[in-house]
């Protein structure tokens, strides 16, 4: 499971690698601020004293049901105070939190609990689908709860929380290698892997967020919830639990962007994680201009590069508030960050187009060649990284784990270069990238000229097979209300900002882009979309020709 170890030097042998174990926090919070608000959800107001009641009456009953430390507990649930409470409860015993995105299928979740050798299930009423298919899996959890209602489940979270209320669950010894959470990849080249989560990592990942994504928090803040507690932003509402700073969520997990400004409003929300798809949104959307959002420090945005256009849109509506980083699961977002005083509204010398951001506190980042030594800057190259935010290595992979590091640098599998100050540009998924008569096309270098036409507002280039070039581009394209564009039109605009050879060779205008349950906007789900709706006719009839 670990990438590798390396013995002790300088004769010192290390005394002990104990940690501390990651629900103290929830303890340290029902110590020092028992009544303030921890978690709120429409008319639910839980202080951090009911959150650590609940996370010990939920160990208390995930222990009896035989749940110890590293046994691996699958969480398909929406967002909700079961689902954060759960998470701290497993911390405690020392056991496994294996969340998972509750908009996957339920064969993909059944596949999740076999790929972790989950012992134990709790999932969301709502979800009888995703229940049966995982009992049915081999081999399969020893028990299911529900959370909330429903007609599935050897018990319910909330029934079990409120007959273990009062007693008391001790805190696991944990040392820094001992995994606490399995953070599953989306899965955008081939099955999902389970990336290793461990105590000393995550503790040195909040205190990194902390310091460099929303500095000066304390439990005076307040965080809007607006994507999956399973991922990034589990990772994020952790890190304000350290400050003990209040999580709010939706009512409901559809994404009301106007409930979301008035909640904003109301709590005096200072800060929101987020994808750039998301942030769009916010942006765009009338109750932007309805509601007070003057409260907001830190709007962070990450999982995908944020176009220039949309960056200075987010600033001209928001001001200097957002911030971006650049991380993958397996290095929980810990690879660069771009502060806001370094997000500059209008382009102009001390605009730092295209850049997501220097390296993260106590992380090193290179631009590598694929022999795995460090290029010039400027010298585009594969993007590697070493630091305590790396994760220990994928569960019960090791052929994934031989092809991700390399000298001990975790290979990201995207491209970029660095300037000689230290600043990252992406310049693509390698996975993206495509060869079109010998030459190499990075795909957002294209999308982020169509994207400085004034009729469009999204947009995603691909590659796919030609029987004379190797591979040609396509771009599809979503117009702003209440405008539209032609093949030709966006054609001609092109010709002058790229190269000939770049140029897509053909251009498709759709109301929306399929995006995935992260918010982000997976090329293979773009390509079964076109296969779909027919759209790729025209190349077959090319390579039947």
């Amino acid at each position: 499971m670990n990438a590798g170890t390396t013995a002790p030097t300088g004769g010192v042998v290390p005394m002990s690698r104990r940690v501390m174990n990651l629900a103290h926090i929830v303890t340290q919070n029902a110590r020092r601020l028992p009544a303030h608000p921890a978690f709120i959800w429409g008319e639910k107001i839980l202080d951090w004293r009911e959150i650590e009641t609940q996370v010990s009456a939920l160990a208390a009953g995930l222990k009896a049901r035989g749940i110890g430390k590293g046994d691996r507990l699958l969480v398909h649930s929406k967002n909700c105070d079961a689902m954060f409470v759960s998470m701290f409860a497993t911390f405690r015993l020392g056991a496994v939190w294996v969340p998972t995105n509750f908009r996957l299928l339920p064969d993909e979740v059944a596949y999740l609990a076999t790929a972790s050798g989950a012992k134990g299930f709790l999932c969301h009423g709502d979800f009888p689908e995703h229940a049966a298919a995982v009992a049915a899996a081999s081999p399969a959890p020893t028990f299911t709860w529900r959370i909330g209602e429903g007609a599935f489940g050897a018990d319910e979270v909330g029934a079990v929380i409120a007959r273990h209320r009062g007693e008391r669950v001790e805190n696991a010894a944990v040392e820094r290698d001992d995994p606490c959470w399995f953070f599953f990849t989306s899965g955008t080249t081939g099955r999902s892997k389970a990336a290793v989560l461990t105590h000393g990592q995550m503790s040195f990942v909040v205190t990194n967020h902390l310091c460099d994504l929303v500095p000066g928090s304390t439990e005076a803040d307040a965080s809007l919830v607006v994507a999956p507690l399973s991922h990034g932003a589990g990772v994020h509402q952790l890190m304000m639990s350290a400050r003990g700073a209040t999580s709010i969520l939706l009512s409901t997990e559809r994404f009301d962007i106007d409930e979301a400004y008035r909640l904003i409003a109301k709590h005096r929300v200072s800060n929101i994680f987020t994808v750039p798809t998301i942030l769009k949104m916010l942006v765009e959307h009338p109750a932007v201009d309805q509601h007070d959002h003057s409260s907001l420090r830190y709007i962070i945005y990450a999982g995908a590069p944020m176009y220039r256009e949309d960056q200075k849109a987010a600033l001209k509506k928001l001001g200097k508030v957002i911030v971006q980083y650049f991380g993958l699961g397996e290095v929980t977002g810990n690879i660069t960050v771009l502060p806001p005083a370094l997000h500059e509204p209008e382009d102009g010398p001390h605009a730092r187009i295209g850049t997501c951001g220097f390296e993260r506190t106590g992380m090193q980042v290179q631009i590598q060649d694929e022999e795995g030594k460090e290029v010039e800057p400027g010298v585009q190259g594969e993007i590697c990284v070493i630091g305590p935010a790396v994760f220990a290595g994928y569960y019960d992979n090791p052929e994934a784990n031989a092809k991700s590091f390399r000298d001990g640098w975790f290979r990201t599998g995207d491209l970029g270069h660095m300037d000689e100050q230290g600043f990252v540009y992406i310049t693509g998924r390698a996975s993206d990238m495509y060869i079109s008569g010998g030459s190499n096309i990075y795909p957002r270098e294209i999308e982020e000229k169509i994207l400085t036409h004034p009729a469009i507002a999204e947009v995603a280039v691909l590659g796919l097979p030609d029987p004379v070039w190797g591979e040609i581009g396509v771009a599809v394209c979503v117009p702003r209300p209440g405008q539209s564009a032609s093949e030709a039109e966006i054609a001609d605009f092109l010709s002058e900002k790229i190269a000939r050879y770049k140029m897509p060779k053909r251009f498709f205008f759709w109301e929306a882009l399929p995006k995935s349950g992260y918010g982000k906007v997976p090329k293979r789900l773009v390509k079964d979309e076109l296969e779909k709706r027919g759209e790729l006719d025209w190349l077959r009839k090319d390579k039947a020709s």
